[in-house]
């Protein structure tokens, strides 16, 4: 075994994806751990303090994780050991008790996220989930900096607002784009992000729990040419039937969210029905005024695989038994567990011929 160079003993560890057995594999002697240390490409971070002690040895990691609070200091040194970072994952833990963990105050902010944008010009995948520090100043200089940044995660940084988004909104690259949760962001954002060069690269837009966009801010949406996912739930009441038929003409969507669009109706659903095309998941779930009028409209449908409708209940089981023997493609629909007593189980036995049939119980 002493005869095998670096290479050749790179070319095996190759095929070893079992972390114990690479652990077992650098035990075996010190050349043989110097050699795992630099082919480990992937790694974890639970104690980011001890970084100058454990880091120097992966040179040449392409994905990073922490889920602890870091520091600029500690980014820094991080984008200076290991320069071909493709993915960094810094996404915030979450509390096991409900409530939300907020980062300490000497938490990574936009000058540390500038050391990772400046020290690996390869980074492609940026998640910042929760880290509360990071504001608009990080975000403009990390999408000017990062021209290879295909995915970014911002979901939970609530102070990032309309001015990011015009940042963002000119970017080259990005392809997903999470701010699910940035409630300062209002219409004024949603139309900087689409007047840009993004219009013509993003496929996936995450903007969940901005409750302060309106039907203006989603008709802004439709110069997304490429869009094939999109997140809308729980922006409030001021999301209605206006904005949801303007949804319905972006012709690329392939996954819609609506979940608690409460203004949302049968005139969307109808829309998505007969111009989406593409549509191949749909989650309504509670959109209370939905009646089986919009559940039939799916009934010729030729690309709905699932059709999610927890906490709706203004329909019968023969409007969702229509819908399903109608549509052909569909191969999951989840109802509310509440739903279960008012439809025969005879019906339900029929439905589940043709689709899986899931009851999903909702506090809703």
């Amino acid at each position: 075994m002493d005869r095998f160079g670096d290479d050749v003993l790179g070319l095996i560890l190759n095929w070893v994806d079992n972390p114990n057995d690479r652990k077992s594999f650098s035990e075996v002697c010190k050349h043989w751990y110097k050699v795992e240390g630099l082919h480990r490409s992937s790694l974890q971070v639970f104690e980011p303090n001890l970084l100058p002690n454990f880091l120097p040895r992966f040179p040449n990691l392409v994905s990073l994780k922490s889920i602890k609070v870091i520091t600029n200091t500690q980014i820094k040194f991080i984008a200076k050991t290991c320069p071909n970072i493709e993915v960094l994952n810094l996404n915030y833990k979450r509390t096991h008790d409900g409530f939300r963990d907020i980062p300490a105050w000497d938490d990574v902010d936009g000058y540390g996220i500038c050391e990772i944008a400046m020290g690996c010009p390869n980074l492609a995948e940026l998640y910042l989930r929760r880290r509360c520090q990071v504001r608009n100043f990080g975000v403009i200089s990390i999408v000017n900096l990062a021209r290879n940044l295909t995915t970014l995660d911002l979901a939970g940084c609530n102070r990032i607002a309309d001015e990011a988004l015009k940042a963002i909104g000119n970017a080259n690259s990005l392809q997903v784009l999470s701010l699910q949760g940035c409630w300062l962001i209002t219409d004024m954002g949603l139309a900087l992000l689409a007047s840009g060069s993004l219009s013509r690269t993003l496929r996936k837009l995450v903007i969940a729990e901005c409750d302060r966009i309106t039907d203006i801010g989603v008709l802004h949406l439709r110069e997304m040419c490429c869009l094939e996912e999109l997140n809308l739930a729980d922006c409030g009441a001021k999301v209605t039937d206006i904005g949801g038929v303007a949804i319905a003409a972006m012709q690329t969507l392939k996954t819609l969210h609506l979940p608690w669009l409460i203004n949302i109706s049968d005139a969307t659903v109808i829309s998505l029905a007969q111009n989406c095309l593409n549509l191949m998941a749909v989650d309504l779930t509670g959109c209370e005024l939905i009646t089986g009028d919009g559940i039939r409209a799916f009934a010729n449908h030729k690309s709905l695989e699932i059709l999610v409708l927890a906490s709706c209940h203004n329909f019968k089981g023969d409007d969702v038994l229509e819908m399903v023997l109608g549509c052909r493609t569909l191969r999951h629909i989840m109802l509310d567990e509440r739903m279960r007593m008012w439809i025969p189980v005879t019906m339900q036995e029929n439905i589940s011929k043709f689709c899986m049939l899931e009851w999903r119980r909702t506090d809703g």
